[in-house]
């Protein structure tokens, strides 16, 4: 899995990926920081589950033991099928003596959690030119915001030049806030007159991006609500927009997901992914929320991968989505 924006993106440079080898020993300390962060952020999944998922837990195997496994991760939002899965299995491997002692069941919990997160591709391909990721999800996700940071992080981090396109023309403050984002990330930005087509302003934005020979292009569209069929529709002729102007364009849509919703991301996911094909999902705001097995949900019930999480407000606070990193921060006490 992901642990690093260089292992997230492909970008076909062998000079980069030596370097990053090269520089394997300064990463590690930068790596560690952020578990820290990721454990601590997640304290209140955690919490909530370690409550019921501890050692002593599996002092006694029994009906009960099980129950309370179950319950715990259905608590967290791990999903009922996802859940059933992975008690069920956990409780084979016990039975069948595979995994003996509490210390070895609650690692092998981890396993079976990480192993649910690990699902599609989990990189995002920058090798076109230019690679052009479209942005959706629901109002309040702070989608207009991972943009900003992600467009940050590809300049500071990868050295790509971005142009951003503000396709969200029905909400002016959409268009300022990622106008900022643009100026704080040192990006370009392509807008259009308040109200104006966003199919426009993406073919636009493409267009410009071919033609100034930028290296990413992120188009923000309208933070529709899920279950308004005609808006989902637009995502679907926006789409179409962008590939007569670039054929195989877009090539990653990113769907953000506000953790705190709990099961309610995971219809948002299912209803989205209806609409336009979902690369992978944008988890934010698990600094906040006891719902952070959400993201196993996701990857478990719906098989698409969870590539980017928020943490808190900081740039550094967008990370790319390590599953085993995850896994540990969420069950380890």
């Amino acid at each position: 899995m992901a642990r690093d924006w260089r292992d997230l993106f492909l970008t076909g440079d062998d000079a980069g990926s030596i370097a990053t080898a090269d520089e394997a020993g300064d990463d590690s300390p930068r790596r560690g920081g952020f578990f820290r962060r990721l454990r601590e952020n997640l304290s209140k999944t955690r919490e909530a589950l370690t409550s019921e998922i501890q050692a002593t837990l599996f002092d006694t195997l029994d009906e009960e033991t099980w129950e309370r496994l179950e319950e715990a991760l259905i608590m967290a939002d791990v999903g009922a099928r996802t859940t059933a899965g992975v008690v069920g299995q956990l409780e084979q491997e016990a039975t069948s003596g595979q995994v003996e002692g509490g210390p070895a069941l609650q690692e092998r919990l981890v396993e079976l959690l990480a192993d649910i997160a690990r699902t599609g591709t989990d990189t995002i391909d920058l090798r076109h030119e230019p690679t052009v990721i479209m942005a959706v999800g629901v109002n309040g996700t702070g989608k207009t915001t991972t943009i900003g940071k992600l467009a940050w992080h590809l300049r500071q981090e990868l050295g790509k030049t971005v142009l951003l396109g503000a396709a969200d023309t029905f909400r002016a403050a959409a268009v300022e806030q990622l106008t900022e984002w643009a100026r704080r990330a040192d990006v370009d930005i392509v807008t259009g007159p308040e109200g104006s087509d966003p199919g426009a302003v993406a073919f636009d934005a493409v267009k410009q991006g071919r033609e100034r020979g930028v290296d990413v292009v992120i188009i923000d569209t309208a933070g529709r609500l899920h279950n308004q069929d005609e808006l989902m529709a637009e995502l679907t002729k926006i789409r179409r927009v962008i590939a007569k102007q670039m054929p195989d364009a877009p090539h990653e849509t990113l769907l953000t997901i506000d953790s705190t919703t709990g099961q309610n991301g995971v219809r948002q996911a299912k209803l989205f992914s209806e609409a336009v094909p979902v690369d992978g999902i944008v988890l934010t705001k698990l600094d906040g929320t006891a719902k952070g097995g959400i993201a196993l949900a996701i990857a478990g019930e719906l098989n698409i991968p969870v590539k980017l999480i928020g943490i808190g407000e900081a740039l550094e606070d967008l990370r790319p989505f390590d599953a085993d990193d995850f896994a540990r921060a969420l069950v380890a006490s």
